[in-house]
């Protein structure tokens, strides 16, 4: 060897040479363990039992807006969709989002005030509303998510056991509904 760093070089590769073979030492019928992500309970296969009337419905800032454009009465239509007494719940972030939309929304902002919507207050940082909604989603399984955004849907459908509900053909619909509730298949 002509210098000290080529001698620590070699070490190091006899060491790994070592350990490789270490690793293939191991038994082959020795049982393998594997992490498993956890589910809730409440699914039964690709359905959730904690949904059931009275629905809790998540809504989202742009649900509101394209109601409005829709001319359709969120409780009512909610009501219409799923046969059933419907409670709309809106977070804190939406409503900082309705807010920071300024006058041009104010009628959204005078619905999501409306008595008939709950409020859940929020406890964590920032007001990014659609991280909001998918944090609460997974954490509390009992929720349907009413929304129109595209890229929220696409986030909450690998959530398994949370509906969604949108807009089609000045109604609303819902997909992901296990068909015991009266919810209308379309």
């Amino acid at each position: 060897f002509t210098t000290k760093h080529e001698l620590c070089l070699f070490d190091r590769k006899e060491k790994d040479r070592a350990k490789e073979k270490e690793k293939k030492k191991k038994d082959p019928s020795q049982i393998k363990e594997r992490e498993v992500p956890k589910h809730p309970s409440c699914l039964f296969f690709q359905y959730n039992t904690q949904l059931g009337p009275p629905y809790h419905i998540l809504v989202d800032t742009n649900f509101i807006n394209f109601s409005i454009k829709a001319k359709l009465d969120i409780v009512q239509s909610m009501m219409d969709c799923l046969y059933a007494k419907c409670i709309p719940y809106i977070t804190d972030c939406v409503m900082a989002e309705i807010e920071k939309l300024g006058m041009k929304y104010r009628v959204a902002l005078r619905i999501a005030k409306d008595p008939r919507f709950e409020r859940l207050p929020c406890t964590h940082k920032g007001t990014y509303a659609d991280d909001c909604l998918v944090q609460r989603v997974i954490q509390h399984k009992c929720y349907i998510l009413a929304t129109v955004d595209r890229d929220l849907k696409r986030r909450v459908r690998k959530i398994p056991g949370v509906p969604i509900m949108y807009i089609s053909n000045h109604r609303y619909n819902i997909e992901r509904m296990p068909d015991d509730y009266g919810a209308p298949r379309f």
